[in-house]
């Protein structure tokens, strides 16, 4: 594990939301923000206060675990935030707020559709091929 402080606040939010198992979209939903923007934040080498100050309550860290970024110090207050006693043990587990299996099902007939498109591309395109033959 490294001691030393890095400057980089994106890179910082970054690896603490890793170590804490958070998904960008995730955060993005908490944040209420697209996953694109919370990886534009990951890679800024600074971020506005008040921005900060929100993904620090989120990620359950203090504003200073961030900007004074350590490993070692990062896993401290997780594990003293974590494991401290069970109702702060609940209160980090993660509910998502939509059912994995209706994203699953929609998931699938996207695909669906997709597939009858290039089918349909397909037919098209035989099509084209049997018409510039026959010429």
């Amino acid at each position: 594990m490294t001691t030393a402080t890095q400057k980089h606040i994106g890179r910082n939010i970054s690896r603490i939301r890793e170590i804490k198992g958070m998904k960008q979209i995730t955060l993005a939903e908490l944040l209420g923000v697209s996953q694109q923007q919370v990886s534009i934040i990951e890679n800024s080498e600074s971020v506005e206060e008040s921005k900060l100050e929100k993904i620090a309550e989120l990620l359950e860290v203090p504003v200073e675990a961030i900007k004074e970024y350590s490993d070692d110090k990062v896993m401290n207050i997780i594990t003293n935030n974590t494991f401290q006693d069970e109702s702060s043990a609940i209160k980090n587990l993660y509910n998502p707020t939509f059912n994995p299996l209706d994203k699953l099902i929609e998931s699938h007939e996207e695909n669906k559709k997709l597939y009858e498109r290039l089918l349909e591309a397909e037919k098209e395109k035989v099509a084209y091929l049997k018409m510039v033959i026959k010429k």
